[in-house]
């Protein structure tokens, strides 16, 4: 079954399909037709080809004469799956002959190590032909770390955070790209938020947690309002999972480590008793609550109230 992360990549390029010719031309220096306009076609390939064989999106590349010049067919790969060694070939072939142009199968894998995989040879047999996709990795999407950058480009923003968000770089990759969603509608910016969300491991997300709340303690508004309620949701859900989980004291202690950080962020010192409170305090509502205090506090009596 599709996932979220696989239709919100299809969706971006159903929605922008100028995005899959300039991809090719500027991240995989593809010589693209000169053409005039780009146009989502099938969205399936049930008239093309049999119902086991079905793309994600078939695109078309028509010049100023209307003449269709290029068809690029798109596949989002979260996973390496033997079975597209056969079916991509049969995309190309079947959608060549169909429409009688040039043919090209784009794949967009966040993952390296699937990247690597897709975009090797698919021999057709003896050594007689091969068909090779054109691949949209992290070897290729750049890591997009200005602000002005991922604005011009948010597509191209998001997907460099899905593809570096766990990197060296990525807590700032992810905090140009979350910046840029602000210029989006609500509903678009909610479904990239979640794609790049769903992509962090743990680690990460952890820090982009304290990073936005001490955005909120420093009144800088860097994120669009929903990034916050979001987080917040997430770390709520988590919560609930490490209680049924049995891990009450980890989420205690992160807890209070958090709280501690943040006071420490805020200029906020603590005597040794207020230090003892705070460590012996195994209350999950106290604790939240005494984070919830540090912003607009000035002293720790008013956060630990």
């Amino acid at each position: 079954m599709p996932t979220l992360e696989h239709n919100a990549l299809v969706e971006m390029f159903r929605e922008h399909p100028e995005l899959a010719p300039h991809f090719l031309a500027t991240l995989l220096h593809v010589e693209v037709p000169p053409h005039a306009a780009v146009a989502v076609v099938e969205s399936s390939l049930d008239q093309l080809i049999p119902v086991e064989f079905r793309a994600d999106l078939v695109l078309e590349l028509r010049d100023e004469i209307d003449a269709l010049v290029l068809a690029i067919v798109i596949e989002v790969q979260r996973d390496a799956d033997l079975d597209k060694k056969f079916s991509w070939p049969a995309y190309v072939a079947v959608v060549r002959a169909r429409k009688r142009c040039g043919t090209v199968v784009l794949v967009v894998a966040p993952d390296p190590g699937v990247a690597a995989w897709a975009a090797e040879k698919i021999d057709l047999g003896l050594g007689r032909g091969n068909v090779e996709p054109l691949v949209l990795g992290p070897a290729v999407v750049p890591e997009i770390i200005d602000p002005a950058d991922a604005e011009q480009e948010t597509e191209l923003a998001v997907l460099s955070a899905v593809a570096h968000g766990n990197g060296p770089s990525g807590l700032t990759v992810v905090q140009a790209a979350l910046a840029a969603l602000g210029r989006l509608d609500q509903a678009h910016a909610m479904v990239y938020f979640q794609l790049i969300w769903n992509g962090l491991r743990e680690p990460m997300r952890q820090a982009l947690e304290a990073l936005v709340m001490e955005r909120q303690i420093e009144g800088e508004a860097t994120f669009p309002p929903f990034v916050q309620k979001l987080i917040d949701r997430g770390v709520r859900e988590g919560e609930l999972k490490g209680l049924r989980e049995g891990k009450l004291e980890g989420m205690l202690e992160g807890k209070r480590d958090t709280l501690l950080r943040l006071l420490a962020r805020a200029g906020i010192g603590l005597t040794e008793d207020e230090s003892a409170r705070i460590q012996a305090c195994t209350d999950v509502a106290t604790l939240d609550r005494w984070i919830d205090n540090v912003l607009g506090a000035k002293t720790a009596t008013e956060v630990l109230s």
